[in-house]
């Protein structure tokens, strides 16, 4: 009796072994997939078009811009700090290169319910303070930033056409000093759509971005 109770013991320790194993397994598994849906883009890949509404209610994709040479998208918000300090920098990005086919496509990847400064209304509002010149897009649902592997606000990819084609040429910071745009000495987006429209190298074609982490519903 006594060897019974000893072996039914055994047996029950190791089926709650067995099942902390596989459930130790399991979330490896789904930790593992959730990685590698998030990984997004490296530089020489394709980048699909997306179909998201912009601040004047209208939709936008890539494929809008028959005459663009390329894009320079990037991933930035309302509240984030790093963000706002680096709009009028986007703006100027915009109105250097819009007319040399590399016009700033601009999307908001926060959820508003988590961040309630980056919700749709407050999109438009901070758009006609701060004179947006370029479109400002709300990643609805999330869907497009885990696509990109964007993980900052702000995040750049810098875009070129290639045979029908947007494929990704940069990825990262804008420039070297997001707190004062006096003190910045490398300017890697710029850099990378310059070297473009010149046909040259890049110096650069990946830097680590600097900003919020990207507010996602739990």
């Amino acid at each position: 009796m006594k060897n019974m109770k000893i072996l039914m013991t055994a047996f029950i320790a190791g089926l709650g072994l067995l099942s902390f194993t596989t459930a130790a397994h399991d979330k490896n598994k789904m930790q593992k997939e959730t990685v590698s849906k998030v990984k997004g883009y490296e530089v020489g890949d394709e980048a699909a078009d997306f179909k998201l509404k912009n601040i004047d209610g209208k939709m936008i994709s890539l494929s809008d811009f028959k005459t663009a040479k390329g894009f320079i998208v990037i991933f930035t918000c309302n509240h984030c700090p790093y963000a706002k300090k680096y709009e009028d920098r986007i703006i100027e990005l915009d109105k250097k290169y819009k007319n040399q086919g590399y016009p700033v496509i601009a999307i908001n990847p926060n959820d508003p319910n988590v961040q309630p400064e980056d919700g749709y209304k407050e999109m438009i509002d901070r758009a006609r303070q701060k004179g947006f010149t370029f479109p400002y897009l709300v990643d609805e649902g999330q869907k497009v930033y885990p696509q990109y592997g964007a993980t900052k606000t702000p995040h750049v990819f810098v875009l070129q056409k290639e045979k029908g084609k947007n494929i990704v040429k940069y990825i990262g910071a804008i420039d070297n000093n997001y707190d004062n745009p006096n003190d910045v000495s490398e300017y890697y987006a710029q850099d990378a759509v310059n070297a473009l429209i010149k046909g040259e190298p890049m110096k650069m074609t990946k830097t680590v971005a600097i900003g919020c982490t990207i507010k996602v519903k739990k």
